[in-house]
């Protein structure tokens, strides 16, 4: 399960992490046979059972997966020589994400060297009773389950973990976390809940995200060019503020929503 927050007042919330539940009598579903797979030809779990195995559930348009790739990434580069098999799994949770090109093209874009399996029917997403994005799960040699993550955070947790299948001991040097706000001890406020389509008014946050297809997109009367179909962070603060947005989508632009993330508390 993943770790609760604890609210220490104005909307502040410090996170905590729940201890690792006992889970590694729960053996890793197959993949579907149809599933198609990016960066590798298709994939057999049980192929992968003499190693540990991180599957990642994620969206190219969801921010929260965004915000977690670059770890996901880091994993594979560190590890995979070691032994870790890094497999991430797309779900598409907008019509973007059902395009399989669009899903290719954005693994590109992305620079997403390990396997990808795309599961647009969510038929490995229902064998896992996933409930959302990102969500990670890693697997012990004989595909035992062994952590579990929901959401983002725990980054720390989730290598010492997999370094512990590996027999890589705790170092000192593990990924540096990407945002301060990624401490899992750091103190955040929760942001604006996300709107459905392009938003103008008042917010609060520390990061602003669209999504949406490839054109241009007017930022607080700034123009800005959205190379792809996905989720772009357009403004990005040091910490949690209080502000004012105004998106001014340019013809044949399509905005999906507009997301907020977390910030630091002032």
């Amino acid at each position: 399960m993943p770790g609760k927050g604890a609210r220490i007042g104005d909307g502040t919330v410090r996170r905590r992490l729940l201890m690792r539940p006992p889970v590694d009598t729960i053996v890793a579903p197959p993949f579907p046979k149809d599933l198609a797979w990016v960066n590798v030809a298709p994939l057999r779990m049980e192929k992968q059972a003499t190693r540990p195995v991180l599957i990642e559930f994620w969206d190219f348009c969801r921010p929260s997966s965004l915000r977690t790739l670059p770890y996901v990434k880091a994993w594979h580069e560190r590890y995979a020589g070691a032994g870790l098999r890094v497999i991430s799994v797309h779900a598409p949770g907008y019509p973007l994400g059902h395009d399989e090109d669009a899903v290719r093209d954005a693994v590109e874009r992305l620079e997403i060297a390990h396997p990808v399996a795309i599961d647009a029917d969510f038929e490995l997403w229902r064998a896992y009773e996933n409930p959302g994005w990102p969500a990670r799960y890693l697997f012990a040699p004989r595909m035992k389950l062994v952590d579990v993550h929901h959401g983002e955070g725990d980054y720390h947790g989730c290598e010492r973990a997999i370094r512990e299948l590996l027999g890589l001991g705790d170092p000192d040097d593990l990924v540096p976390l990407m945002h301060p706000a990624d401490d899992d001890d750091a103190p955040i406020v929760v942001p604006t809940a996300d709107r459905e389509g392009a938003y103008s008014g008042a917010y609060g946050a520390g990061q602003v995200w669209v999504v949406s297809g490839g054109g241009e997109l007017r930022v607080n009367g700034e123009s800005r060019t959205i190379d792809g179909p996905g989720a772009h962070l357009i403004v990005e603060h040091e910490r949690h503020t209080e502000a004012e947005l105004l998106l001014e989508p340019g013809e044949g632009l399509d905005v999906l929503a507009t997301c907020f993330t977390p910030g630091l508390a002032p």
